[in-house]
């Protein structure tokens, strides 16, 4: 760290570099976070490169392609052909990039256990390769402490000092896939570095290519910002999925009751109940939280609490299911379901952590037979098995019950209700339809 009132030269001249729009970025993975990142700092006017083990990733994007849906072709296409975009297998190239920026998974283990072995893999091979005077930043979804306790001692081992001789922070990625009004450029970006010259360095590089970047005092800062955003929705996801509960036993509509409370202009946030948590991010990061804790001894309370609530709903709806039924005096065992909707939420293609994928489990594991029809997932696979989607309407009309778990546009609500023989509607997708046959959550 440089004294007070003594310039750091490495930091002025990365400064100047990314001002100049000479500095190289790289970035460490390639998916849902990566690209859309390196596509907007290739926007900006830097150059790009990207790094990714999946080689079928790497040809995909030297060829001008996305496979990322918010990412459209044209637009990769456009910086590759311009020189600015370039990915690789090949992680000598990190030793050229000016700025390095982590983007890989950072899911849990089969214990619920942070799971960090890609982001040192990913430190261990800038390691391996680094140099004066270049930025590191981690933008994977992980525990406070991280980027000091983990990644800084694996870029100094051989001598170089952050703050001094490279600059290190964290910045919590924010994507929201599907969403049409906020995407990279326009989502205010949140960096803390391990001193105010990483940090410094850090605002540099994103003011570059996103609109409003929020400094704060250190990384465990920045990560703890990540988890508060999203403990924030699995708390009270979870706690409106209990008064779902709730109002299904006093027959109450919890859809209604919602409606009528978000008319209030102060005081109060809607959130709606579900058939479960999925994707990559809520299902996930308050756990890192409770884990990180748990290392404190103390217990965190809420988070567990609703995780507690959020993991039981598929159960929920199965059970509605068989309740239902048994009301037109038939078995699970035997049955013919459909499960409309396999993405985690409605027009994306994301099936992580989707909470279909459980309930199509557990109604297969009482012997039913589950046939799914998604419009953006063509196939998932199901343990050895790949499975591919089902024509709507012949399945609906072949069908003991139809399941609503996901709510994805452009599909016909009051036709599918008109032909199935009983449907619940998990998701509230068949808002203002009545009939006897239709049951919501």
């Amino acid at each position: 760290m440089a004294e007070p009132g003594v310039v750091n030269q490495k930091q002025a001249a990365l400064v100047a570099r990314i001002a100049a729009g000479e500095a190289l970025v790289g970035t460490i993975g390639l998916g849902y976070v990566g690209l859309p990142l390196a596509v907007e700092f290739a926007s900006a006017g830097l150059r790009v490169r990207g790094f990714d083990i999946a080689e079928e990733k790497v040809a995909a994007i030297n060829r001008g392609e996305s496979y990322v849906k918010d990412v459209p072709a044209a637009r990769v296409a456009e910086h590759v052909q311009a020189g600015r975009l370039v990915a690789s297998a090949d992680f000598a190239g990190l030793a050229e990039c000016d700025a390095i920026i982590i983007c890989v998974p950072t899911p849990l283990g089969k214990t619920k256990d942070p799971d960090l072995s890609m982001v040192v893999d990913a430190s261990e091979a800038i390691a391996q390769h680094q140099r004066p005077g270049q930025l590191i930043v981690l933008e994977s979804t992980t525990y406070p402490g991280t980027t000091e306790e983990l990644i800084q001692p694996i870029l100094e081992r051989g001598g170089l000092k952050a703050g001094n001789d490279f600059f290190l922070a964290f910045s919590p990625e924010r994507v929201d896939p599907g969403n049409p009004r906020y995407h990279t450029r326009n989502t205010p970006k949140i960096i803390g570095g391990v001193t105010p010259e990483c940090t410094a360095a850090a605002k540099a590089l994103y003011s570059r290519a996103v609109e409003t970047v929020i400094e704060v005092s250190s990384t465990r800062t920045a990560e703890m910002v990540k988890l508060l955003e999203n403990t924030f929705r699995s708390v009270n996801i979870g706690l409106v999925n209990e008064v779902a509960l709730m109002c299904e036993r006093l027959g109450v509509n919890v859809w209604e009751v919602i409606e009528a409370a978000a008319s209030k202009p102060f005081g109060f946030m809607p959130f709606y109940p579900g058939p479960g948590l999925g994707g990559h991010c809520i299902p996930i990061d308050p756990l890192y939280l409770s884990w990180k804790m748990k290392t404190l001894n103390y217990r965190a309370r809420f988070i567990e609490l609703a995780g507690e609530i959020n993991s039981e709903m598929p159960e929920y709806v199965c059970e509605r299911v068989a309740l239902a039924l048994n009301d037109q005096k038939k078995a699970v065992n035997g049955s013919r379901i459909l499960v409309v909707g396999v993405a985690y939420k409605k027009d994306i293609d994301d099936v992580r952590e989707s909470p279909a994928l459980d309930i199509i489990n557990v109604l297969r594991s009482r012997g039913a037979t589950v046939l799914w029809h998604d419009p953006f997932v063509p196939s998932v696979r199901f343990g050895e098995q790949t499975e591919h989607s089902a024509e709507l309407m012949p399945a609906v009309r072949q069908c003991d019950a139809v399941v609503i778990v996901t709510d994805h546009g452009g599909l016909s609500w009051p036709e599918i209700v008109d032909a199935a023989p009983l449907v619940l509607d998990t998701r509230n997708a068949t808002r203002g339809l009545t009939s006897p046959k239709l049951l919501r959550l």
